[in-house]
């Protein structure tokens, strides 16, 4: 299987993603943003996503979105193809989208909202940790793409404050200052 970082070669899978997103919300039935191809396609062109894939056939995929000028950024879209679903597939494309989002924007908080047990681990095991939506970017053009969401109505009645989705947050700052922290442990 190779994992790579997207490009136009990769424009070739777009409608097959689009519609995986979509089908697995609905057989789930949880909230997924729905996504336009025109938009997925703009990730894939940039670079700005994460492709799997094996003998020519699309695995699995994961984008990055930067809101607030850069100061976070979410990785989003994750979906593995129903073929490579129990695979450990998800874990490794995670592992690639949050290392691309580090090289990118290494001071950016990088974030997820997610109704997935799996995802929550994933995330865990990358060192976010789940916080209230307030500590998220507060860009209106990041809550507008929660408007396609089956749950939209219940995060607009709470006030954008919370909804069915864990919100996870993974701070640089707070790696720097664990890290230095295990050092100084190490000293002693």
């Amino acid at each position: 299987m190779e994992i790579e970082i997207s490009s136009c070669k990769h424009l070739v899978y777009v409608n097959e993603i689009q519609q995986e997103m979509y089908d697995s919300a609905q057989r789930r039935g949880t909230g997924i943003a729905k996504r336009s191809i025109e938009y997925l396609s703009k990730k894939i062109s940039e670079g700005n996503a994460i492709v799997a894939t094996e003998n020519n056939e699309w695995v699995g995929f994961c984008y990055i979105e930067t809101w607030s000028h850069g100061c976070f950024v979410a990785n989003s879209g994750l979906i593995v193809s129903p073929n490579f679903r129990n695979r450990g597939v998800a874990t490794l494309i995670k592992n690639e989208v949050f290392q691309l989002s580090r090289e990118k924007y290494p001071e950016a908080k990088i974030f997820g909202l997610t109704t997935g047990l799996a995802v929550m681990k994933i995330n865990s095991d990358l060192g976010y940790k789940p916080v209230i939506y307030s500590e998220l970017t507060q860009d209106e053009e990041f809550w507008n793409g929660c408007k396609n969401c089956v749950n939209y109505e219940i995060l607009m009645k709470k006030d954008r404050k919370n909804c069915l989705c864990t919100a996870m947050l993974f701070i640089p700052e707070n790696t720097t200052k664990n890290n230095i922290a295990d050092k100084q442990l190490e000293i002693k």
